[in-house]
């Protein structure tokens, strides 16, 4: 499994957005949407990748809990990201 070491990264800020909803298992949660997926390194996500990410994020998550607002407010949180990767290329 791939180890965040890099604070920078993409990878890094959508598991610092994914942390406070998935805590500890964010990283390993995230790493395997991008492997089984998009069928990449995580390191290697792009911000083209973020909006089908996000699908599966939404999905995977939803089977986790229930409350629609949580995951709502945590697809916003990647689309925030999204939007922001967007402005910079």
């Amino acid at each position: 499994m791939t180890k965040v070491s890099n604070r920078h990264t993409l990878y890094a800020q959508v598991v610092a957005i994914s942390d406070p909803y998935l805590g500890p298992a964010a990283e390993r949660f995230i790493a395997r949407q991008i492997h089984n997926h998009l069928h990449k390194d995580p390191l290697e996500l792009t911000h083209e990748d973020l909006h089908s990410l996000i699908d599966w994020v939404r999905v995977a998550v939803s089977f986790i809990t229930e409350d629609t607002h949580i995951v709502e407010e945590y697809a916003s949180r990647l689309k925030q990201l999204a939007a922001e990767q967007g402005k910079q290329t």
